[in-house]
């Protein structure tokens, strides 16, 4: 499957072979991020002249696969045997865990001994982790599975980049951030003039690299510049399984605990003992959600030393106990 003979060439370049992507359709998948990567393809070829990239949709069985938003989309094909030069590209959204069969892990397996670019998008990069191919790697998530992907996964180097393009293996965070890594394909295989014009027809002026993150960090986020309320939040948010009690916070920073409470008082409305109570729970809601731990084992890892006071806590910020939360986590947490 290609895009239409371009009636256009804005970029001048030598005919070149054909590039083949594979996209891997897992049932649930985030149509923006799948079809953001797709678009990127279509447009090089009609920007260039000619026939750069040509793509196909797969599904592990080869039928029709519905994204997230309930549109379906019939597979060209069921996985089969690819060649050393096709790029393949996993789809995935929510419920990413309930798809790696493990069919799909043996392909993955298969497919990877023959050297051949493998990436993930959104959530995709699961799949990969799964199947054990991003070991000793760097990597990226949607930011909401961060956690549950840092727990299950710790031979994985996690990062917070929209996108990582290294060693023949690609994730993306979501979204639209399979732009910003198809951006960096086309100008790493055909340059940046075609990568900026395809950028233009997309109307998206501001192109993103792997130095950049997903989410603006806290203090910037909520318009925070005081610099040692920035620097206690990082504090915080780094030690997640051992907190650090507001004094010690506070005497790091060089400031009084009274000094402190007044700043998290001005800047966020809140004492920094609730702020700091919030960022674990939610860490600890994520992997109710996300992972198959055990509910004392969460609460170890958010801070909690015993149950009781997990729950208790839990119960106060979203009204609900940890195992009810487990219990209904038919949906979880991603997008």
């Amino acid at each position: 499957m290609s895009g239409k003979t371009p009636s256009v060439q804005v970029v001048s370049l030598p005919p070149a072979k054909p590039r083949r992507f594979v996209f891997v359709l897992l049932n649930n998948f985030s149509l923006l991020a799948f079809s953001s990567a797709m678009e990127c393809l279509r447009i090089a070829n009609r920007m260039a002249g000619q026939e750069l990239y040509n793509w196909e949709m797969q599904s592990v069985d080869g039928e029709m696969v519905f994204c997230s938003g309930g549109a379906g989309f019939q597979a060209t094909g069921a996985l089969g045997e690819l060649t050393r030069d096709d790029y393949v590209l996993l789809c995935s959204g929510i419920k990413v865990q309930d798809e790696c069969s493990r069919k799909l892990m043996n392909w993955l397996r298969r497919e990877a001994r023959k050297g051949l670019v493998l990436g993930g998008l959104c959530t995709a990069s699961y799949a990969l982790a799964k199947a054990g191919l991003l070991d000793g790697k760097r990597a990226t998530i949607h930011w909401e599975n961060q956690d549950s992907f840092a727990e299950e996964f710790p031979d994985v180097h996690l990062t917070k980049s929209v996108f990582v393009a290294e060693g023949g293996r690609l994730s993306t965070a979501g979204g639209t951030s399979s732009i910003d890594l198809m951006l960096k394909l086309i100008a790493d295989q055909h340059g940046e003039d075609l990568a900026n014009a395809v950028a233009d027809q997309l109307i998206y002026s501001s192109i993103r690299t792997d130095q950049d993150t997903q989410r603006l960090s806290v203090p910037t986020r909520i318009g925070v510049r005081h610099p040692k309320l920035s620097k206690v939040i990082q504090m915080m948010e780094a030690n997640i399984e051992e907190p650090i009690s507001p004094g010690v916070l506070a005497s790091d920073v060089g400031m009084s605990t009274r000094q402190l409470e007044r700043l998290f008082r001005r800047y966020l409305n809140r004492s920094p003992k609730r702020y700091y109570m919030e960022l674990r729970l939610q860490k600890a809601r994520n992997l109710l959600m996300q992972t198959d731990m055990s509910v004392i084992n969460v609460a170890l890892s958010c801070g909690f030393a015993s149950p009781s006071h997990f729950s208790k806590c839990y119960r106060a910020q979203y009204q609900t106990t940890p195992y009810r939360e487990r219990g209904s986590q038919g949906t979880r947490l991603s997008i």
